[in-house]
């Protein structure tokens, strides 16, 4: 898990130096991997209403409730990878 926590938070530091800013579906996806990985399963209630970026990333993060860290994680990496590439 070392190996694995070790390429995820070099993930999380690369995906700050992308040459440009992905679409916002990839943004939520990004968003919900990093959240599942690092923290598990969403614990938080829903924004209000008329916080339509709360509610995306909510939204976002409880669909992948269930999938253990390790597989976020991995997902996170990939992902990561693939925007770098």
């Amino acid at each position: 898990m070392t190996d694995l926590r070790s390429e995820f938070d070099e993930a999380a530091e690369d995906v700050k130096r992308l040459g440009s800013r992905p679409d916002n579906d990839t943004l939520l996806k990004l968003y919900a991997l990093y959240k599942q990985g690092s923290r598990g399963d969403i614990q938080t209630h829903p924004p209000g209403f008329f916080d339509f970026v709360g509610t995306a990333k909510h939204e976002a993060w409880a669909q992948l409730s269930g999938m253990p860290r390790d597989e976020a994680m991995r997902r996170y990496i990939s992902l990561v990878r693939q925007l770098l590439a």
